[in-house]
């Protein structure tokens, strides 16, 4: 597996470009580890909605307002990822990016706020996302458990990226 990572770009006034590393995966295809470990090369900042929204409201996976608490913490993140650009520094976002559109839209929204896009795509086999799910949820302290029938309805809807989206970055798939 090749865990290369963006080198910063310069901007013509020497300032450092400010980079958001977007990490695409469902539940389980391993994009935390791979943020942790970006995190350690890069000294990006690193967000991870799952270890927030936890903390937060425990394990709530199957609870109506579930969608809308994960969504605002997500909101936070992104308030968050502002204020660390503007500052200097890098961020990382942990979010799993799921469907083209949303993926587009994110592109643009980083470059908006001056900084560029790094995306990173764990393209993970089924049988090891249900296998990692399973094992995750039959430890006592992983506390996001997660519904067979949850993840069978991720894997189908999951769009997975392609070089043709207009995704403004780069674009690494990591197997």
């Amino acid at each position: 597996m090749d865990h290369s990572v963006t080198t910063p770009l310069l901007h013509s006034e020497g300032v450092k470009e400010r980079i958001v590393y977007l990490i695409i995966g469902l539940p389980c295809s391993g994009k935390t580890t791979f943020a942790r470990l970006l995190a350690s090369r890069t000294g990006a900042l690193r967000l991870t909605p799952d270890e927030w929204h936890v903390q937060l409201f425990g394990n709530d996976t199957i609870d109506p307002d579930h969608d809308r608490r994960h969504s605002a913490v997500e909101s936070i993140m992104w308030d968050l990822t502002a204020t660390l650009l503007a500052s200097g520094m890098d961020v990382i976002l942990d979010f799993g990016f799921w469907w083209v559109e949303e993926r587009e839209q994110v592109a643009r929204h980083v470059i908006s706020m001056g900084a560029k896009p790094s995306w990173h795509y764990l393209d993970t086999p089924t049988d090891t996302l249900l296998a990692r799910m399973a094992e995750r949820n039959a430890d006592p302290s992983y506390m996001l458990k997660i519904p067979v029938s949850y993840m069978e309805h991720w894997i189908e809807t999951f769009q997975p990226p392609t070089h043709d989206e207009a995704l403004h970055g780069l674009l690494e798939t990591i197997t």
